[in-house]
C-alpha cells in the first residue's frame, strides 16, 4: 500500500493534480459542526446541504465499502493572470477599485472545474486498476454530499482557514478539491496544523459581513450565494455592498497572505474565456440569451442561467452610481432591459436606474 500510495502520486502529478493526500473514513466531529451550522440557517436556500443526512459526514454512508478518500488539489490560478506571484492580487483588487469593471471570480473565468476535475480523477482510478486490478472507487467533485474541505484537511493537504477554505502553505487557497472513495486500505496521512494565528483579514475584510466569526459563515450573507445559489431577488439591503462582483467573490482570498503563494494552474483549462477577466458590465450586459449559452458552453458560469446573469449584473450597474451616476452608456444600457420578460430582471433594473437617478447631478 506504501508504494501503491507513492504510484498513486506520480500519476496524479501527471494529470495536472497539484498533490493527493489520504484520509480515512472517519470524519469525527464534522458531522456535530455541520448540524449547527444547518441549524443556524446559515445554508440558506442550499436545502442540497441538509437533504442527505448523515451521507455528508460519513463517507462509508455514502458509498458503501469506502475505507480511505483520496484527496487532490489543482491549482487554478490562470498561467498570464499577472507577471509574479506579489502582484496578482494587486491586479485584481485594482479591477474592483473601477465600479464599470465585470468581477467574475477567478476559478469561473475558464472551462467548468467539475468537467476538468471529474474527468482527471477518473483517469486516476483507472491507472490504479490498471496496476492492482479491479477495486471500489468512485469520483466527486462538488457534486455529492461530499465534506471537501473537511477531508482535505484530515488528509494533510492543509487546514482550514477563518473564511471556512482550505489553506496550504505553498499555494493559498486558489485550487480545487476532488476525491476518490476507495476501499482500498491506502496509508492515511495527517493533518497539518492550522497557520492562520491572530490574523482576521478575511473577516475584517468581507464586504457583507458573511464571515460572522472566526471559521463561520453565514451563506444567506455571502456575495457567491447571492450571485450562484440564490433563486429569487437579492435582498435590498445587500446589494449596495456588492459592488461590481457578478458572480462569485475573491476578497476573503485576494486578502489573505498565503495566497501570495498561490501557484499558476498547470493545465490551460483554466484560462480566461471570452475576455471574461476584463470585460466591461455593460458589455456582458448586453448579451442575449443566445449569445449568453452559446459563450459559457462548457462554464460553470452557464448553470445559473441569463436571468440571474442579468440580475447579477443590473445591481453592479446600480452599485456604478456611486461613481458614474448617470453615466450615458449605462443608464441607457439598464433601459434597454426595462422591458425585460423577467419580473426579476425589470425589479432589479429598476433599482438600478433608481440609483443613478437619486445621484445624479442633474436631479
Amino acid at each position: 500500500m506504501e508504494s501503491l500510495r507513492s504510484s498513486i502520486a506520480g500519476w496524479a502529478a501527471e494529470l495536472g493534480f497539484a498533490e493527493i493526500g489520504i484520509a480515512d473514513a472517519d470524519l469525527g466531529d464534522a458531522e456535530h459542526r455541520l448540524n449547527a451550522w444547518l441549524q443556524a440557517g446559515y445554508h440558506g436556500q442550499m436545502d442540497y446541504m441538509a437533504a442527505h443526512g448523515t451521507k455528508r459526514a460519513r463517507p462509508a454512508a455514502l458509498v458503501p465499502g469506502t475505507l480511505r478518500v483520496i484527496s487532490a488539489r489543482m491549482d487554478y490560478l490562470p498561467r498570464g493572470l499577472a507577471v509574479d506571484h506579489q502582484d496578482w492580487r494587486a491586479h485584481e483588487f485594482s479591477r474592483h477599485a473601477d465600479p464599470r469593471q465585470a468581477i467574475v471570480s477567478v476559478y469561473a473565468r475558464g472551462r467548468d472545474y467539475h468537467k476538468v476535475l471529474r474527468s482527471r480523477l477518473q483517469q486516476l482510478a483507472e491507472k490504479i486498476s490498471a496496476e492492482i486490478g479491479p477495486f471500489g472507487y468512485r469520483v466527486f467533485t462538488d457534486s455529492a454530499p461530499v465534506m471537501e474541505v473537511e477531508i482535505a484537511q484530515r488528509a494533510g493537504i492543509g487546514w482550514r482557514g477563518k473564511h471556512t477554505l482550505l489553506l496550504h502553505r505553498d499555494a493559498g487557497s486558489m485550487f480545487f478539491l476532488g476525491e476518490i472513495f476507495t476501499d482500498l486500505p491506502l496509508p492515511a496521512d495527517e493533518p497539518v496544523s492550522s497557520h492562520c494565528g491572530d490574523c482576521s483579514a478575511c473577516i475584517d475584510l468581507c464586504p457583507t459581513g458573511a464571515i460572522v466569526g472566526p471559521y463561520r459563515l453565514d451563506a444567506r450573507r455571502c456575495i457567491s450565494y447571492l450571485t450562484i445559489e440564490l433563486k429569487d431577488s437579492i435582498p435590498v439591503e445587500l446589494r449596495p455592498l456588492m459592488g461590481n462582483r457578478i458572480l462569485g467573490c475573491d476578497d476573503c482570498q485576494l486578502v489573505c497572505p498565503w495566497n501570495k503563494f498561490a501557484q499558476r494552474s498547470a493545465l490551460p483549462d483554466f484560462d480566461p474565456r471570452h475576455t471574461l477577466d476584463r470585460s466591461s458590465l455593460v458589455q456582458l450586459f448586453a448579451w442575449t440569451e443566445e449569445e449568453f449559452n452559446q459563450r459559457l458552453e462548457g462554464s460553470a458560469i452557464r448553470r445559473i442561467g441569463h436571468e440571474r446573469w442579468l440580475r447579477n449584473i443590473a445591481v453592479a450597474l446600480g452599485n456604478a452610481a456611486a461613481a458614474w451616476a448617470g453615466e450615458k452608456n449605462i443608464v441607457e444600457a439598464l433601459r434597454a432591459r426595462a422591458d425585460h420578460p423577467s419580473a426579476m430582471v425589470r425589479e432589479h433594473v429598476s433599482w438600478a436606474l433608481q440609483q443613478h437617478a437619486a445621484r445624479s447631478p442633474a436631479q
